[in-house]
């Protein structure tokens, strides 16, 4: 049987003021599930702060190439992505 690695199996306890609309919700799904409420809960916040630490890391990618491209000219972009402007005939 494979240990957990340390971290992983760290908990603390502590006492937490939750919406009665939640609650409810997260013990019918521990009763589904048959795992009691912290699994729930617990699995719940760990699946919020990947999809949080996701959407941080775009925003800095996007912030990123804001400031990568915000000299460049309307025709300068227009080259960049691939589009030939047209020259015109005087």
């Amino acid at each position: 049987m494979k240990q957990k690695s340390q971290t992983a199996s760290r908990k603390r306890r502590t006492t937490l003021t939750l919406p009665v609309d939640a609650l409810g919700q997260a013990e019918r799904i521990a009763r589904a599930k048959h795992v009691n409420l912290s699994v729930v809960v617990a699995e719940a916040l760990a699946s919020f702060l990947q999809v949080e630490k996701a959407r941080e890391h775009s925003a800095q990618v996007l912030r990123g190439y804001r400031e990568a491209f915000q000299g460049f000219s309307a025709e300068e972009m227009m080259i960049l992505d691939g589009i030939i402007p047209e020259t015109r005939k005087r």
